[in-house]
């Protein structure tokens, strides 16, 4: 019996500004990762992530969602929209993740909205949440969040330091009771909603915050 509960935010869903929205290529019953972030910049840490969602949960596809700011930290001084999607597909380097930033598109700064979205638009795909651990640490601070995990399965990719903080932190304790081993990974989304796996495996240490005060210190 599937767990899958209501998703409040479901209808309150901002629609595209101006024509039709370009989303990567997608076909009824495919199976897509959506790993967003400002990717400010794009890393070898986030195609690592990407690697290892694609093997483990056996995903057709994963969309890097480049968004046009975090609302939970200061986007001064940020690089355009444009150019971090020119980065991502440079960093991202295989056939089966596409880079987007529908996100602009359709007016939605909250990933709540944005998973409300997709599963309006494409209600036939599957989608699992992907995110890093130290982003599981925060998940709490982001707006509806339990709504998120009703909408869509959530993966976590461990990450250096981070591990412990994210399984200790709220959203890692709420999410505990809906926890699958990781050699279920593969049947993530077969489970309803809330449904969450951590992975582990080769973990970065690179980070975006990192390479942005290497930046900063080499133009000083």
């Amino acid at each position: 019996m599937s767990k899958s509960h209501p998703a409040p935010g479901l209808l309150r869903v901002a629609g595209p500004r101006d024509g039709p929205v370009r989303l990567p290529s997608r076909a009824a019953g495919l199976k897509i990762g959506l790993f967003g972030g400002s990717f400010n910049p794009p890393h070898e840490g986030h195609r690592l992530a990407s690697l290892i969602a694609l093997s483990r949960l056996g995903l057709d596809r994963i969309w890097w969602i480049v968004t046009p700011g975090n609302p939970l930290k200061s986007n001064q001084n940020m690089p355009s929209l444009e150019s971090r999607m020119a980065a991502a597909r440079s960093v991202s380097r295989h056939p089966r993740i596409d880079v987007t930033g529908f996100e602009a598109e359709i007016g939605v700064r909250y990933t709540c909205d944005t998973v409300a979205w997709l599963r309006q638009r494409c209600p036939d795909t599957q989608f699992v949440w992907i995110m890093g651990a130290d982003n599981l640490a925060s998940f709490h601070r982001w707006r509806n969040w339990r709504d998120i995990a009703a909408m869509a399965a959530i993966a976590v990719i461990d990450r250096p330091a981070s591990t412990l903080r994210a399984t200790h932190s709220p959203a890692g304790q709420f999410l505990s009771r809906f926890r699958l081993r990781e050699h279920e990974a593969r049947g993530l989304t077969a489970h309803g909603t809330p449904a969450f796996v951590f992975l582990h495996g080769p973990r970065s240490e690179m980070s975006s915050t990192q390479l942005r005060s290497q930046d900063i210190r080499a133009k000083s």
